[in-house]
């Protein structure tokens, strides 16, 4: 239980005008308490209000976990029947009726949501995205620091993966040695996502599947790939030939190399992140190819591996001390080569730090 998370927690729902804050299992829940709850058919629930400790209504099978903490526990059996009573007398227990809860459209799954509305029908549930990111965006040391020890994994594992590469190899295989890898190095089971591992015309898709599509002469090759480590999570992209390339495959990687470098000379406080990712955006677009950059620059990273804040054109939020996000430009050709190269950034007091070092330049494998 985070006690620090919490007194911050209480101090924003008092400015913000909401009386509480439910979550179900979700990133928030474990970055405000170190909790950890699989969604499943039963409903979880934790309330958050200023002025007294965490209410949870959970099963009674996940008591051993909350077990001696600073919580008030309302546990039900595995009779239906019985759940909305509990859900009833939780809320009752802190006079909410009537109030704001507010709530995570983006993690709160239905199933809760019925829960909480039927036990407090006269409440109002407003969005409270912000008032938990306002927290979340701002890494302290100890994020940092576990941020850069998955960036550590991540490009260790692929260092070891790379002389492994060799042409006619699919996709997949490729995709299963970086994952074998990735462990061995020391990246926790739950990865932030599974390996993109994209070659030729499936790497002009940036969220490509691995396929059993085999690496062939003249393809590009992006990998993108992430460790997660004591809960945060690395999100890193290289782009590769797969032996000889056209010239215009090796002008796009030049291009995003480039790009890559001016958004993160462009990171620093007090700018906005539509500042960066109109930096890198810039190169390409000046270039011709402004068509073929169809993403944003960036989104934040830490205990999820896409967070506040995100580096796009209309996003006009403040880079501030403590923020840690991805630079990720690219250029997608389609049904020919694509290229992404893609880092992860911290903002300090006085520039940004890139927390990953791989080199960008273009390497042959295979």
């Amino acid at each position: 239980m985070n006690l620090a998370r919490l007194a911050q927690l209480s101090a924003s729902l008092r400015t913000s005008g909401l009386d509480a804050l439910a979550l179900n299992p979700s990133p928030s829940l474990v970055y405000l308490t170190g909790l950890h709850f699989h969604m499943m058919e039963r409903p979880m629930v934790a309330v958050f209000t200023p002025d007294a400790p965490p209410t949870l209504i959970l099963p009674e099978l996940e008591l051993p976990k909350v077990e001696g903490l600073p919580v008030h526990v309302f546990p039900y059996g595995e009779d239906p029947a019985g759940w909305q009573a509990v859900f009833r007398a939780a809320l009752g227990s802190l006079n909410l009726d009537g109030k704001r809860i507010g709530v995570e459209p983006r993690a709160l799954r239905l199933l809760e949501f019925r829960y909480l509305q039927a036990a407090a029908p006269s409440c109002a549930f407003p969005d409270a995205s912000e008032v938990v990111s306002r927290l979340r965006v701002h890494k302290d040391a100890d994020e940092v620091a576990a941020i850069r020890r998955a960036v550590h994994i991540a490009q260790s594992a692929l260092e070891a993966t790379i002389p492994l590469i060799k042409i006619g190899m699919t996709e997949k295989e490729l995709a299963a040695e970086l994952v074998m890898q990735l462990l061995r190095h020391g990246s926790q089971p739950e990865m932030p996502f599974a390996p993109i591992v994209s070659t030729g015309p499936n790497s002009a898709n940036p969220h490509a599947t691995p396929s059993d599509r085999p690496l062939q002469p003249g393809d590009l090759l992006v990998v993108d790939w992430g460790a997660t480590c004591d809960g945060y999570i690395s999100d890193l992209t290289r782009t590769f030939a797969v032996g000889d390339l056209e010239p215009e495959e090796e002008k796009i990687h030049r291009l995003v190399q480039e790009a890559n470098t001016a958004g993160r000379l462009a990171a620093r406080p007090g700018i906005p992140c539509a500042a960066v990712d109109q930096a890198a955006r810039t190169v390409i677009e000046q270039a011709g190819y402004g068509a073929f950059f169809i993403h944003r620059t960036g989104h934040g990273i830490g205990i999820e591996g896409h967070e506040e804040p995100y580096i796009r054109n209309d996003n006009m939020q403040l880079l501030e001390p403590g923020m840690a996000f991805t630079i990720e430009p690219g250029i997608y050709l389609p049904g020919r080569n694509g290229v992404r190269i893609e880092d992860n950034i911290v903002i300090t007091e006085t520039g940004a730090e890139c927390l990953s070092d791989l080199p960008r330049e273009l390497r042959v494998v295979g």
